[in-house]
């Protein structure tokens, strides 16, 4: 198991040539801005305030590299967004972004969905990019807290059976797991999927 007392923040990357590139498997937290990727960081690893949580949610446009027991990197990537011009739908990440995704040194993704309100234009755009490229990743539906027992359930499932997320568009069927970094629901699966990415035969 990964010891989550040993984190540090080891590189806040406002370059590509500040990427790490010491081997260590990256894990890139994808969502749009103030969808609890910074939460989610600091419920991992229970600390209330390791990542901090931009004051200006979409302003910020570095790399936050957490390195983990010196197993592994949570790479928090700026909030995305994206724009029409002349009818098309074209990506608008910051340049830095891009050369992140197109470096080769993301090992996986987790994409963040806010579980209320559902894959949003931009997260499709995501999944869309996600599946075409064939990178690894799986879906974190965030602020599970948010609804009751019955919005919740209804919510997941619909979710979880997105068709973007199931073959033919998906190589295969992507694992979805709710999350609250108020009541820590889905901290346990996350940490035995980081477990899995350093130690195969901890994978559940």
């Amino acid at each position: 198991m990964l010891n989550t007392q040993n984190a540090v923040l080891k590189m806040t990357a406002g370059r590509a040539d500040q990427f790490p590139r010491d081997g260590l498997p990256q894990i890139a937290l994808s969502g749009r801005s103030n969808v609890g990727k910074s939460s989610l960081v600091n419920t991992l690893l229970g600390r209330k305030s390791f990542a901090r949580t931009s004051s200006s949610p979409g302003k910020t446009v570095t790399l936050n590299f957490y390195e983990i027991d010196r197993r592994l990197y949570l790479v928090d990537l700026p909030g995305y967004g994206y724009a029409r011009r002349s009818g098309d739908r074209r990506r608008s990440f910051s340049a830095l972004t891009e050369a992140y995704l197109g470096s080769g040194l993301v090992f996986a993704v987790w994409q963040f969905i806010d579980l209320k309100v559902g894959p949003t234009e931009d997260d499709i755009l995501m999944l869309e990019w996600l599946n075409a490229n064939a990178v690894p990743y799986l879906v974190v539906a965030t602020k599970s807290d948010k609804l009751g027992a019955t919005a919740r359930r209804i919510n997941f499932e619909a979710l979880a059976s997105y068709p973007l997320l199931l073959p033919p568009y998906a190589a295969e069927t992507v694992r979805t797991v709710m999350f609250s970094a108020q009541t820590g629901e889905g901290r346990d699966e996350l940490l035995s999927v980081l477990s899995g990415y350093v130690s195969p035969s901890e994978a559940p």
